[in-house]
């Protein structure tokens, strides 16, 4: 009984070691790969078992969803074609990635006289994208006390970029209070959105200031724009609504004056008086028989 176990378990032992030596079994030392754009990148696709010689290899690229050959019939093509090239035993390299090299790369070989001839991996590329230089907004002046706005923003970087501040070239803490050089300023920084806000400007908050977009594949930066905080003028925004008043006066006494002279007429043509003419020569005929009855010219029979 014993030794029908052994052979039993023998015999097993052969056909598992026989199976695993006819199946195409394959492997890869990283299913989600990172790459920086214009650098090289190695996609692995590890054979750890066959028995065919000179298996079937392909690679096809999946984006949205719709797959094209970038290694079919032992030749890159496709939108790789003259950028990578096919490494033993079966790998991808990408030479010079770019940002369109984004997608799932699926690593197909075929084994016809293996007892499990068939075998894929299926591998996730990013390819990272240095931001450009983002646009920035800086105000050239503000009044002490008002709110204002500072802006960056770019959109080449992938992933997306963040922001950071710069004030006279000292890296502004996203958190004011976190800082005792900074403890007093009211500004707000949103590192998603390259926001910089003030509520309430201080003589202090005058200077340069530039942003630096920035993610995992580097950085770039804005020019440096000045940024002046004056005291509010409360004499001269008097003297200049009392010189807009006066201007309007002298306006109106200066059209006064043109309609005294005679210079503009405000009559209306059309309410001309008309008066009935008057003859001077006039004649009444009355005779003691007419009694009171007048016949006089203008009488129309």
């Amino acid at each position: 009984m014993a030794f029908g176990r052994q052979t039993l378990s023998l015999v097993l032992f052969y056909w598992l070691c026989n199976s695993a030596a006819f199946a195409v079994i394959l492997r890869t030392t990283e299913k989600s790969v990172w790459a920086n754009e214009f650098e090289s990148i190695e996609l692995t696709c590890l054979i750890e078992s066959i028995s065919t010689n000179n298996p079937r290899i392909e690679w096809k690229k999946i984006k949205n969803g719709v797959p094209s050959y970038v290694y079919f019939q032992n030749k890159i093509s496709g939108d790789l074609e003259h950028r990578a090239l096919l490494r033993e035993p079966a790998n991808l390299l990408i030479l010079n990635a770019s940002r369109s090299d984004t997608a799932q790369y699926r690593c197909e070989v075929a084994a016809i006289d293996d007892q499990k001839p068939f075998d894929e991996i299926l591998i996730s590329l990013a390819v990272r994208v240095k931001p450009v230089i983002p646009r920035c907004s800086v105000p050239d002046a503000v009044n002490v006390g008002s709110s204002t706005e500072l802006r960056c923003i770019e959109n080449e970087g992938f992933p997306q970029s963040q922001y950071q501040w710069f004030k006279n070239s000292e890296e502004l803490p996203e958190d004011p209070k976190t800082s005792s050089k900074f403890y007093n300023s009211s500004y707000i920084m949103n590192i998603e959105t390259g926001s910089l806000k003030f509520r309430s400007v201080k003589k202090e908050d005058a200077g340069e200031y530039y942003c630096q977009a920035r993610n995992e594949a580097g950085w770039s930066k804005c020019i440096r724009q000045s940024m002046e905080v004056y005291d509010l003028d409360i004499v001269g925004i008097f003297l200049k609504v009392l010189g807009g008043v006066a201007a309007f006066i002298f306006v109106i006494v200066g059209i006064c004056q043109i309609q005294k002279s005679g210079y503009c007429s405000c009559k209306d043509h059309r309410e001309t008086n008309y008066k009935v003419p008057q003859h001077e020569n006039r004649m009444e005929y009355t005779t003691p028989d007419e009694g009171h009855f007048r016949h006089k010219s203008s009488f129309v029979i």
